[in-house]
């Protein structure tokens, strides 16, 4: 049985303000980092065998703090990184809505490639769940820890559950430094077993983008 955690990082200026990150690089503010310090506490008690994460800063430094625990290295995937949100990266949300109202009411409404240069769904999907299996192949059998984005996340697991993205938009956001777990069986594949588990003191913070 391989277990599968796929964790979102910790908080950052631009989530604070609910401005649009995509691929930009933003690092964890002192939220982040103590947010990520305790929930290593909790998936370093999962006993992981391997630890990937996406090669922006706000998730390599997430994993950096499991790997403080653990003693496990690191691996970069830049496939890992979050959606890339085109000509809204750098963007209040606000604005976004403002300067391009039409591609902002398609991406509200769960158009899976709403325009203005935002990457699809299907590629989204396609990217990170590729990543993810590769992932896995580095520990069959083992529990893999993979620290990502939040939105990245969540097309991530329905590439490798084979769920739409219309079912996916029925699963919440995960909070800053919260995690979905998926197990996967030979007889059963990938099943999903857990979603937006940690630390319960957290702050919610907006949908990831």
């Amino acid at each position: 049985m391989t277990r599968l955690i796929v964790w979102r990082h910790g908080n950052t200026d631009w989530n604070a303000t609910d401005r649009v990150q995509g691929q930009t690089d933003v690092p964890l503010n002192d939220l982040g980092r103590e947010q990520a310090v305790v929930a290593a506490q909790l998936i370093a008690a999962l006993r992981p065998d391997a630890i990937v994460a996406s090669d922006l800063s706000r998730a390599a430094d997430t994993a950096a703090a499991l790997a403080a625990l653990t003693g496990l290295p690191v691996r970069a995937d830049a496939r890992l990184r979050e959606r890339h949100f085109g000509q809204w990266q750098g963007l209040a949300r606000t604005e976004a809505a403002e300067r391009y109202p039409d591609e902002y009411s398609r991406w509200r409404a769960g158009d899976p490639d709403p325009g203005a240069g935002i990457e699809s769904l299907d590629d989204l999907g396609k990217r990170i769940g590729t990543a993810l299996q590769d992932a896995v192949d580095v520990a069959p059998g083992g529990t893999i820890v993979v620290a990502t984005h939040g939105g990245g996340a969540r097309q991530g697991c329905g590439y490798l559950l084979g769920w739409d993205h219309t079912v996916l938009r029925a699963i919440g956001p995960l909070q800053n430094c919260h995690w979905t777990e998926l197990r996967h069986s030979e007889s059963r594949g990938w099943q999903l077993l857990a979603h937006n588990v940690g630390p319960v003191t957290l702050p919610a913070p907006a949908e990831a983008v």
